[in-house]
């Protein structure tokens, strides 16, 4: 796992749009971050639920920790890109992405005007 390939894999989902948090890039969904980017180019983050990071850190302990303090209490987790595997990964971005989107607060995406004919 890369960093570009970390960016190609959120950026897929629907209605993601990437920005920069702290001076570093993060990915949104429904007006929330749910994965960003690490400045050292070596780590990532997804706020997956906690559930799924118990199952993460527990089956890829090497690729997968909860960040520190109340950050990864709730969800977040840091990935090491080295040494995670794609499809999981794929599958950590798909579901931070789902919670991003049905959390109560979420912005619905806007529609997009058809043009007339």
């Amino acid at each position: 796992m890369t960093p570009s390939r970390f960016r190609a894999l959120a950026c897929a989902l629907p209605d993601v749009v990437e920005g920069s948090h702290h001076d570093h890039p993060d990915f949104r969904a429904g007006g929330r971050v749910f994965a960003s980017l690490h400045p050292d180019g070596e780590r990532a983050m997804v706020k997956v639920p906690v559930d799924e990071q118990r199952r993460l850190v527990r089956e890829h302990g090497d690729a997968f920790v909860p960040a520190n303090g109340a950050w990864g209490r709730a969800g977040c987790t840091m990935v090491t890109l080295g040494a995670a595997p794609v499809d999981v990964v794929r599958d950590a971005l798909a579901s931070a992405w789902q919670a991003a989107t049905t959390r109560p607060g979420a912005r619905k995406p806007k529609a997009t005007k058809r043009p007339r004919r």
